[in-house]
């Protein structure tokens, strides 16, 4: 059983299928199904571990067959057909005053579809613009509104660590992020310093939100009281990773580790 992680695009989201007895090299692209129909991509990974592939195995679309140098001159067709797509797409929904904006498109390799992808603040009503370029491309169009965090994505930008956004380097599936996770690493719900560039919660809150719930554990809340050596203290600030926190008592400051014994 082979499995292999097959990509769309550059940075794109990494789809898994079913390699049969196939054996492909990495960065090898391949003609694979999909629920839209044939796709053209590239083999970024392989599953090497049985177990995993096994559980993998049941619900895997296959893998076709190894590209040929046809199917690459059919797939640059492809994107050239789509780009003339887009800038026909743009033109109509300008004459059909529509407040989209479209960010790319693409045919299926077999271009049983034509996927566009466009970013707008509300809800749109693209019926009539599917209309005219069904007439034109004699095939499925598919209009498909992307959110804030896929237009960062597509765009690209500086975050506020001075780096290239994660979304569009090297995160190729986008985590559900919480606002429990700020609460978790004891940060403050400011929205400036808790947002991306996107306007919503920064992707790296959840890198280390497993850490911090680990050392959260058995550690008191800020304003908690405590009964240090027969004083109530109250406690003033919490330091998670070093599982440490301040408690006043006796108009001093103490630092406890979470570790000793304190008993409310």
């Amino acid at each position: 059983m082979n499995i292999y992680g097959v990509t769309f695009r550059d940075k794109g989201k990494v789809y898994y299928f079913n390699g049969q007895d196939l054996k492909i090299p990495i960065n090898v692209t391949v003609i694979v199904e999909t629920e839209k129909g044939l796709q053209f991509g590239k083999v970024v990974s392989k599953i090497e571990d049985e177990k995993k592939a096994e559980r993998f195995k049941e619900n895997l679309k296959k893998i076709v067959r190894i590209s040929t140098k046809k199917d690459y001159e059919q797939y640059l067709s492809n994107c050239r057909d789509a780009q003339v797509a887009l800038k026909n797409a743009k033109k109509f929904a300008n004459e059909l005053h529509l407040n989209m904006s479209f960010f790319d498109s693409e045919f299926t390799f077999d271009r049983h579809q034509l996927i566009f992808n466009f970013y707008a603040d509300e809800r749109v009503d693209f019926r009539d613009l599917a209309k005219k370029l069904a007439a034109i491309y004699r095939t499925r169009i598919e209009l498909r509104q992307i959110g804030a965090r896929d237009k960062a994505c597509e765009i690209g930008g500086i975050g506020a660590c001075g780096r290239s956004l994660c979304c569009s380097s090297f995160l190729n599936h986008l985590e559900s992020v919480s606002m429990n996770m700020a609460k978790n690493q004891n940060m403050a719900l400011n929205p400036s310093k808790i947002n991306g560039c996107c306007g919503r919660l920064m992707c790296c809150l959840a890198y280390e939100d497993e850490e911090y719930a680990r050392c959260q554990k058995g550690m008191p809340s800020v304003g908690q009281k405590l009964d240090i050596d027969g004083e109530i203290g109250i406690v003033s600030s919490i330091d998670i990773l070093n599982r440490k926190y301040k408690i006043l008592v006796g108009g001093e400051y103490k630092e406890i580790s979470a570790d000793e014994k304190a008993t409310k």
